[in-house]
């Protein structure tokens, strides 16, 4: 043979032996998943491997719930099965393997809500991989468990039915919003991680430099600028599921530390295409996994005083039909003497009427009350209408006649009540929507079967700061005023500033912001300007943002973007009740990670190689 024939026939008898090794190794923990056989394998030998689920004695036969990823298969084990002992040793978590014969389900014991749910699995072997101490979180079904423990061992509380299916659908969120965005023709770009410090946010993450000493890089708290700069360099349609790190004090609707957001930017739109463009994506993420549910076809757009006057705030819950109204001239020299005072005394009083129907009993009323007093207020004067009849202290004080028309104008009628809110509405407009958000909790006037979508658009550019009797800005700094530069330059007093309207807008859901974003402010001038009105001159621009000024300085394109919440939207799509239900390995309210140990101590070494001491402030007395 020759030398060549010598190494081709070599070749293919490793190749062999390779093939077969490669099939033991594939089959060495399973030939099948735990969630994959059914009828048509009667008969055949199988391998599995998984988590013990559960285990049951009935009678001396032994059935063992053989749980993996993908789903749970029955397994059967009795006194002539070889494996029989050791399934009499296993115990819930521990992971095992299987062989076994796949055979139907006695008569009348088939499970029609498990896919596997017409086999079972009669084991001639089992081997235990691991074996599980003692669980100091159960695993089988949704015990109520402290929410400390479950975080410490987030690898546990993940095993959970719901809490592993709310992670898949988490991806399953976020492959349609790649697949959706791809297809609008928009670019995934990944920007920083490692960048400079923008104060004019939330609190910075930082992370000291071990190369320049005594400076910091910043986490970003958004893709703000790269994302401009990128607009800016001619790359026209950029989104990114980007992760965002802000250090702020723990909120309901946030998770601490770190959250992730569908972030979108655009060149040569105006406002009216970012909303036809994102608009139709955001609606079919939601339909996509509604599961049914009723999502809105098109998002109506509030403008952001209207929503601060009708709902309260300017993330409506548009599911609950209450829309409250401005009755300050019923109250105008009435006899309810509190609110026609306050009237008189001060022409920026304001009189807020939140309807009640079928909110029209003592009982009813006396239990808002007693809420309203619970939030730190007097109280919530009202009135109740019962045949004709306008009932209660306010009613009484101002006559039929005023609470005739009030009931008119609300379109209430007997059985229906309503509640009042007055002083001045930035003080007590957060107030008034948490009373509205509460009657149609009460009085279960919300549609909990819809996801109602909409747009708020037309934010005030500026806001007063009353703790520092300033002029700030009171959404994006990067915006665009409506009107420009123009507009800037024709404000000449607090007043006219405070009416002024940026193209900013969000997008609302079931009582969540879900996005945020705007049209930007592209122009050097225009920048320079607004954030002067906000006290911030031009070396302070230069000195903060300077890699967007200098760009704009070289032919930027008229851009805007939005970015949406990915949590919140998952959150809002699986039904959770707080974001950590939707997110893998989440700190604590303390923005604490309870698993990792994080924030942690590290040694004398890497402080000295960072220049760094710590010097820790001596405790409060």
């Amino acid at each position: 043979m020759s030398r060549s024939g010598f190494k081709a026939a070599s070749e293919a008898e490793a190749d062999s032996t390779k093939l077969e090794e490669f099939q033991a190794m594939t089959h060495r923990y399973r030939t099948h998943t735990c969630g994959a056989l059914r009828a048509a394998d009667i008969g055949a030998d199988v391998r599995l491997s998984g988590w013990v689920h559960r285990v049951r004695d009935h009678g001396g036969v032994l059935f063992i719930d053989l749980r993996d990823h993908y789903g749970l298969t029955q397994v059967v084990a009795d006194p002539d099965s070889a494996a029989f002992k050791v399934a009499e040793s296993v115990r819930s978590e521990w992971v095992i393997r299987v062989d076994a014969r796949v055979r139907a389900r006695p008569e009348g014991t088939v499970n029609a809500e498990l896919p596997t749910g017409e086999i079972e699995l009669y084991a001639t072997e089992i081997e235990v991989l691991s074996a599980a101490k003692e669980l100091p979180v159960p695993v089988f079904g949704e015990p109520d468990y402290p929410e400390d423990l479950r975080l410490q061992y987030r690898f546990l509380d993940l095993r959970r039915e719901t809490l592993h299916e709310n992670i898949m659908r988490r991806l399953a969120v976020i492959k349609s919003m790649r697949r959706r965005m791809e297809d609008a023709g928009f670019f995934e770009f990944s920007t920083p991680i490692l960048t400079a410090s923008s104060p004019e946010g939330a609190r910075d993450f930082l992370v000291p430099s071990r190369l320049h000493v005594g400076k910091f890089y910043a986490l970003p708290q958004a893709p703000q600028i790269y994302k401009q700069l990128l607009m800016v360099s001619g790359f026209d349609r950029y989104f990114q599921i980007a992760p965002c790190f802000r250090d702020e004090d723990p909120r309901a609707d946030r998770l601490p530390g770190e959250f992730y957001q569908l972030d979108v930017e655009m060149s040569f739109v105006e406002q009216e295409e970012i909303f036809s463009t994102m608009e139709p994506i955001i609606r079919g993420v939601f339909e996509e996994f509604a599961e049914g549910r009723k999502v809105t076809e098109t998002f109506p757009r509030i403008a952001y005083d209207d929503a601060i006057a009708k709902y309260g705030s300017d993330k409506p819950d548009l599911r609950n039909p209450i829309e409250m109204q401005d009755v300050t001239e019923h109250f105008r020299g009435s006899g309810f003497k509190v609110f026609a005072g306050m009237i008189e005394k001060d022409p920026k009083v304001r009189v807020w009427a939140i309807p009640a129907p079928t909110g029209g009993s003592r009982a009813f009323c006396d239990r808002m009350n007693s809420w309203a007093q619970g939030e730190g207020q007097p109280g919530l004067g009202y009135i109740f209408y019962r045949d004709e009849e306008a009932a209660g202290p306010i009613g009484k004080n101002i006559g039929p006649e005023r609470s005739e028309a009030i009931r008119m104008q609300l379109g209430l009628k007997s059985g229906d009540a309503v509640f009042f809110a007055a002083g001045t509405p930035s003080k007590f407009y957060k107030f008034a929507g948490a009373a509205r958000d509460r009657i149609g909790q009460e009085l279960k006037l919300i549609d909990e079967d819809r996801f109602a979508l909409a747009w708020i658009v037309d934010f005030p550019m500026y806001e007063w700061n009353e703790d520092e009797k300033r002029i700030e800005f009171s959404h994006n700094p990067f915006s665009m005023p409506q009107g420009g530069l123009a507009a800037l330059e024709a404000a000449t007093s607090d007043e006219d500033l405070l009416a002024l309207k940026a193209y900013q807008y969000d997008i609302v859901c079931n009582g969540f912001e879900i996005a945020s974003g705007g049209i930007r402010n592209h122009l050097p001038a225009a920048m320079v300007k607004a954030f002067s009105i906000a006290g911030l001159g031009p070396e302070v621009v230069e000195q903060r943002f300077g890699g967007l000024y200098r760009a704009f300085q070289y032919g930027a394109p008229p851009h805007g973007g939005m970015a949406a919440g990915v949590d919140r939207m998952v959150m809002l799509l699986v039904d959770a009740k707080n974001l950590r239900e939707v997110s893998l390995f989440p700190m604590n309210q303390q923005a604490q990670d309870l698993l990792m140990g994080a924030p942690g101590d590290v040694d004398a070494k890497q402080l000295r190689e960072l220049s760094l001491r710590v010097a820790v402030p001596p405790k409060a007395n």
